[in-house]
């Protein structure tokens, strides 16, 4: 009897191992060389910006809008599985409206040094930030937040460190606690933790959250705790599922407007 507990334990502690070492390569599903479309920033007439992220360098676009004078930035922050070269063409409606676009790459990603962490990836973020903000075509108090998916827990932790005008989540989760937790992963072995949900019961800007009824990654279960931490947060339910949620660029751009982030387009300054 002795014997089979300790084949049990044996098992069940390789198990908890297995799991705690795999969950960097789980978490961050990096895209293979040859996704990456770096003739994309070109082609939209962006600008490539070098990061140094705890002494690697770490790549994120800038896509002027059209404005030439101070104008809105939104930091967009993307999915696991996906890099800055997949969106360089998607902002094209909130650039016209006169928003300035910074994608940033997580570290390890494309063509980033580094390795992918809730740290790193936070680290990458903020300095994004601190870097664009100061140019002077950027209104330091009209920064948008937006982030898809994992993203969405990214660009959590960069607005529990800088100030950010107004918050917009795409398909994202409470925390990723709360996700492995279906896999009865314990909450101690969970090494990038995300708690979107934390930062928004502190958050004090309006907050945009977009979820798809049928996403069967990030249930819309998470979504609706989302918008309870978050009181007077807007919810705005999708027949969609986690990656084929058509662009709501419209409604961004009203719920924007309507929070004094974003100027209608004849408003912004020639």
């Amino acid at each position: 009897m002795i014997g089979i507990l300790a084949v049990v334990a044996t098992l069940l502690l390789l198990n908890l191992l297995v799991m705690y070492f795999l969950q960097p390569h789980i978490t961050f599903p990096r895209p293979p060389v040859n996704a990456q479309r770096p003739g994309a920033l070109a082609n939209v007439g962006g600008e490539s910006i070098w990061l140094d992220v705890d002494g690697q360098r770490v790549e994120a676009w800038l896509l002027p809008g059209a404005a030439s004078g101070p104008a809105p930035l939104l930091i967009h922050a993307h999915g696991n599985g996906e890099l800055i070269d997949f969106w360089a063409d998607a902002f094209t409606e909130l650039r016209a409206a006169g928003i300035h676009v910074l994608l940033v790459e997580f570290p390890g990603y494309g063509r980033s040094a580094g390795m992918p962490s809730e740290a790193s990836v936070t680290a990458a973020f903020v300095a994004a930030y601190d870097k664009v903000v100061a140019d002077p075509r950027v209104d330091a108090q009209r920064v948008i937040g937006y982030g898809r998916s994992l993203g969405g827990g990214a660009i959590a932790q960069l607005v529990a460190r800088r100030p950010v005008a107004a918050l917009i989540l795409e398909s994202t989760f409470t925390s990723l606690t709360d996700i492995v937790r279906r896999y009865y992963v314990p909450d101690w072995l969970v090494r990038n933790r995300f708690d979107t949900r934390a930062v928004l019961a502190k958050f004090r800007g309006p907050v945009l959250i977009i979820h798809g009824t049928t996403d069967g990654i990030i249930p819309v279960a998470h979504a609706h705790a989302l918008q309870a931490a978050s009181p007077g947060a807007t919810l705005q339910l999708l027949p969609c599922g986690h990656n084929d949620c058509p662009p709501q660029w419209e409604l961004v751009l009203s719920f924007l407007a309507t929070n004094s982030v974003c100027r209608k387009p004849e408003q912004e300054p020639p």
